[in-house]
């Protein structure tokens, strides 16, 4: 008799943002006038994709695709960053353009979710290419970006520098105005604020702590004598292992596309950003152990964070972690199916939708900053940071309390209404922070109702 083929897991990011909305929804209001009312707020409002003429340096023109989406602005306008990478497709623009909607709902700050992304290679580009390449994208896209309306920020192989075109393209096309808000995480010389480089990682870090002080891992109140692994050595992983590590972490581990690095006895940090600065890589770095790009996801420690792209823990690997909590850096690093499994074998995950807001609680305070023509000192930026990232996190928890002692009322009343369908799944971290987001997103939804 043949064995029947093992099921294959869904990756596709939409699709899992999807699942996670589903697992959460029937916690959420009535579910007797739900299904309408969801499907709102779950269905993207605008999807733009431009294709992108350059002139490359040879003197060549190749066309690049470009898109934009905005996924709901009931709370405010559209925030969300633009990326630049070979895999980037409407999909995953989509699923981040969602997530953004949510993690801006949990730490309660005035926007929704939009996203954007540029399908090329960076590193395979020069400056100048990237230089055509961004203004291009900001002109095509017009007016379906604007201080007021969608906001673009830095992500994945963009950065200040990326940032400053945007401001400038879109302030040729806009003179006479104050366009300084158009765009977040700009350099500190036009319009940027202090503290927003690190802003993911060291919200990641008070998230982390917070989690700890408040009791979320049982015999762990702080980071003295925690082990972390972090895989993804751009921007947030970099910076999250030096603010770890300052807490009192030790970092064992580390990697980027290429590969990591790993000591069980800790990495001399300042050797490895060295050796990564030289070489473009952490691999080879002096004193380490050499480590598979995935590999460093399965070292032994306290504290995993995957700060490098989706889909990196999946049903395939989930039974190899080896840590007590995963910190979610990235966007979508833990697939549902690998929730699930984390979840039975007692490890904790920080979603992102909490765990990374960091960036855009900080991205927030520039966007004021920048319409109230102020500017702000980087203590002010740490300590209105920790404030926002403290009380998302205390919500959360309560909010995972909650359903959890009212779980068996909710399993009981979603079989009423369903009969024959799966049952609930226990809520967890994920579960508790995509409640309290997506009901405030409906509160806001029925306040202003349909229009017309």
């Amino acid at each position: 008799m043949t064995a029947p083929a093992p099921q294959v897991e869904d990756l596709n990011p939409h699709h899992i943002a999807r699942k996670q909305f589903d697992l959460a929804a029937p916690f959420v209001g009535n579910l007797d006038d739900w299904d309408g009312i969801s499907e709102w707020i779950f269905t993207p409002e605008r999807t733009v994709t431009v294709y992108i003429p350059v002139v490359m340096d040879n003197g060549d023109v190749r066309v690049f695709r470009g898109f934009r989406v905005l996924h709901n602005d009931t709370r405010g306008p559209g925030k969300g960053g633009i990326r630049f990478h070979p895999q980037t497709d409407e999909d995953e623009v989509k699923a981040l353009a969602t997530w953004m909607s949510w993690k801006c709902a949990v730490v309660d700050i005035p926007f929704g979710g939009a996203k954007g992304g540029v399908e090329c290679d960076p590193r395979a580009l020069s400056v100048e290419e990237k230089r055509k390449i961004t203004r291009r994208f900001i002109a095509s896209l017009g007016d379906n970006i604007g201080p007021h309306t969608d906001i673009p920020a830095p992500d994945v192989y963009t950065d200040a520098q990326t940032m400053a075109w945007i401001y400038d393209t879109y302030s040729m096309m806009h003179p006479g105005q104050n366009n300084l808000a158009v765009v977040t995480g700009k350099p500190l010389d036009i319009g940027g604020i202090p503290g927003r480089s690190d802003a993911t990682a060291r919200g990641a870090l008070m998230v982390t702590e917070h989690f700890l002080q408040i009791g979320g891992l049982p015999g762990q109140r702080d980071l003295q004598g925690t082990t972390v692994a972090i895989q993804g050595f751009g921007n947030a992983g970099r910076f999250a292992a030096t603010l770890f590590r300052d807490s009192g972490a030790t970092i064992v581990a580390v990697s980027d596309s290429r590969g990591g690095v790993y000591d069980p006895d800790g990495l001399d940090l300042a050797a490895v950003c060295a050796h990564k600065d030289e070489t473009g890589s952490v691999v080879g770095a002096p004193n380490t152990q050499a480590l598979e790009p995935k590999e460093v996801l399965e070292v032994p420690c306290h504290i995993l964070i995957p700060a490098a792209l989706e889909n990196q823990i999946t049903a395939e690997n989930a039974d190899r972690i080896n840590c007590r909590l995963v910190v979610e850096a990235a966007n979508g690093p833990v697939t549902p199916a690998a929730d699930r499994i984390l979840a039975e074998r007692d490890i904790k995950v920080l979603p992102d939708i909490l765990a990374n807001a960091g960036g855009v609680v900080v991205s927030y305070f520039e966007w004021v900053q920048n319409l109230d023509n102020a500017q702000w000192e980087e203590h002010e930026v740490h300590e209105k940071l920790r404030r926002k990232m403290y009380r998302a996190t205390e919500h959360v928890m309560t909010q995972r309390v909650n359903l959890a002692e009212s779980f068996e009322y909710y399993q009981n009343r979603w079989s009423d209404l369903y009969p024959g369908s799966e049952p609930l799944v226990t809520p967890d971290m994920r579960i508790a922070a995509y409640t309290l987001a997506i009901e405030r997103v409906r509160r806001a939804a029925e306040q202003r109702g349909v229009w017309p």
